[in-house]
């Protein structure tokens, strides 16, 4: 697999206009039911800006999706340094069960690093302000791979607040959400969840992680392959209505959230 340095965003697609918007979901915002004051980072020579009302979602590969905002922010989940775009992100989100999801060696560029696990000084409980963006994460846990242990805190799932939609993406998430999770979390719009059924949840779980949360918008990601996929489609059945993007770019608004839970098949740029 190539490095993804040639990419060059652009506004392909402008997401589901074809729902109409709809008074049933929760009130734009992402608050969720207990939150800190966040701290305040002033943003400065970001690179695009899209247009008022949207978030632009691209599909880099695996766990990685560049976020854009109206203000140009642009941020990279599960960042590990080479599923990337071709200019530096002003933002990176990073998770810890194993190298696709983090890197030790960020570019000294990137404004803002944000890691997902404990590195050292406790389990992170991020909650920041970065120009038009506001960024929080939830901490859970994860298998250790070698002695079938615990590592507790070992994921972050960070949400985005950007644009009056509340964006979450679950990283490398290994278990159910408690109560706890849930009231931290609040009322999620678009929800970014790995199905590959099992270095993750199973499909079972995250099925259940999925009702738990009750998103308008579901986005897979982390499956490896097309029949992982395919797999994790049969298993929802007709519970959720299945749309199928033409590319790896969306434009989402709140106006154009879907009236009943949909999952949107996003293809990656990376087919890794």
């Amino acid at each position: 697999m190539k490095p993804l340095r040639r990419f060059r965003p652009g506004l392909s697609l402008l997401f589901l206009l074809f729902w109409p918007a709809h008074a049933a979901l929760a009130a734009p915002g992402c608050s969720a039911a207990i939150a800190l004051a966040p701290h305040l980072i002033q943003a400065a020579d970001t690179r695009t800006a899209t247009m008022p009302g949207t978030v632009d979602l691209t599909f880099l590969g695996h766990a990685s999706f560049l976020i854009q905002s109206p203000g140009g922010v642009s941020i990279v989940t599960d960042y590990n340094g080479y599923i990337r775009p071709d200019f530096i992100p002003d933002i990176v989100t990073m998770n810890h069960a194993h190298a696709t999801h983090y890197t030790d060696y960020p570019e000294p560029e990137i404004k803002l690093v944000l890691r997902g696990w404990d590195t050292g000084n406790g389990i992170p409980h991020h909650d920041i302000r970065f120009g038009d963006v506001h960024i929080r994460s939830v901490s859970t846990n994860i298998r250790h791979w070698t002695d079938e242990g615990t590592e507790f805190g070992g994921n972050s799932i960070f949400v985005f607040d950007i644009a009056d939609l509340c964006v979450a993406h679950l990283g490398h998430l290994h278990h159910t959400l408690t109560p706890e999770h849930l009231s931290e979390l609040g009322q999620i719009d678009v929800l970014i969840v790995p199905v590959d059924g099992g270095f993750t949840l199973s499909h079972r779980d995250i099925i259940e992680v999925i009702g738990q949360l009750k998103p308008p918008l579901i986005v897979p990601m982390h499956f490896f392959t097309p029949r992982v996929l395919e797999l994790f489609l049969e298993r929802m059945g007709d519970r959720y209505p299945v749309a199928h993007n033409d590319g790896p770019h969306v434009v989402l608004s709140r106006a154009a959230l879907p009236k009943t839970p949909t999952i949107l098949v996003v293809p990656p740029i990376s087919p890794y």
